[in-house]
């Protein structure tokens, strides 16, 4: 199954819209984001290394979503989102797994950085277990669920088969890969994944092996698929965003939340 491979074609129509595409928004998702009540940039350290993540509260938190960033690093595509699951009710943390200041801007660079961090599974789970640990310096929520876009999503994905995430409650895949890794734990806690139809990168046929892995794991989850949508339909601006599948997989995500905290 599906070890993250750097599809270049599947790429680089997105990397001639990202710079200014990622700050625009979309569509009816446009009335969501008013802003989070309290956000804020934050730098943190693990292992020695500095890191920038991003805070935003919610007015009334329901609990805590980590989000892991794209391909290129912590941007404001991520706060945006994370601003926007602050208004869902949910303190959210972006979390930085390239470390400060380490945001790649070619093809070649970002192809790089998620090569580093996928190819050493024990210091991609030390960084994420100490971006948690900063995100509860700021959030008093116990429960925890972990999303991401694309790379992000290969990661959120990697974490849960490692079962390492305390108080995890879910995770979500917005057209992340399928990573291989050790046999999923018999507690994993749910999992949503939200695919292109025709993504190729991971393709149907990796999410399929992912199914059929999942089903013999005993696995909670939910996929969704959504018609027409190339990989990355949620880049605002971007060559490959679909408004439809974009407004779907936000609304998907929204019913997950609801369902983990209970509401």
């Amino acid at each position: 199954m599906g070890q993250f491979v750097a599809d270049q074609h599947a790429f680089t129509t997105r990397d001639t819209t990202m710079m200014t595409g990622r700050l625009l928004l979309a569509g009816s998702l446009a009335a969501l984001i008013a802003g989070s009540a309290a956000a804020q940039d934050v730098t943190y350290e693990v292992g020695g290394e500095s890191f920038e993540g991003y805070f935003a509260a919610a007015e009334e938190s329901r609990g805590l979503v980590l989000i892991v960033h794209d391909w290129d690093g912590l941007d404001d595509y991520e706060r945006r989102r994370a601003d926007m699951v602050a208004e869902l009710g949910f303190d959210a943390f972006a979390v930085d797994v390239y470390g400060a200041g380490n945001r790649p801007e070619t093809t070649e660079a970002r192809i790089a950085a998620t090569r580093t961090v996928l190819g050493d599974a024990e210091r991609m789970q030390a960084l994420m277990l100490g971006g948690l640990e900063e995100a509860r310096r700021h959030s008093d929520a116990t429960d925890v669920i972990v999303m991401g876009y694309c790379f992000g999503g290969t990661v959120t994905l990697a974490m849960a088969r490692t079962g390492e995430i305390e108080d995890s409650v879910g995770y979500a895949s917005f057209h992340g890969n399928f990573p291989d890794g050790p046999a999923w734990p018999a507690d994993t806690a749910p999992l949503l994944i939200m695919h292109g139809g025709v993504d190729q990168n991971p393709s149907m046929s990796d999410l399929a092996e992912f199914v059929a892995e999942a089903e013999e794991a005993g696995l909670t989850y939910d996929v969704e698929i959504y018609a027409g949508a190339d990989h990355a339909f949620t880049v605002f601006g971007g060559g490959r965003y679909q408004e439809r599948a974009d407004t779907r997989s936000w609304a998907a995500f929204g019913r997950f939340l609801d369902a983990r905290s209970g509401s």
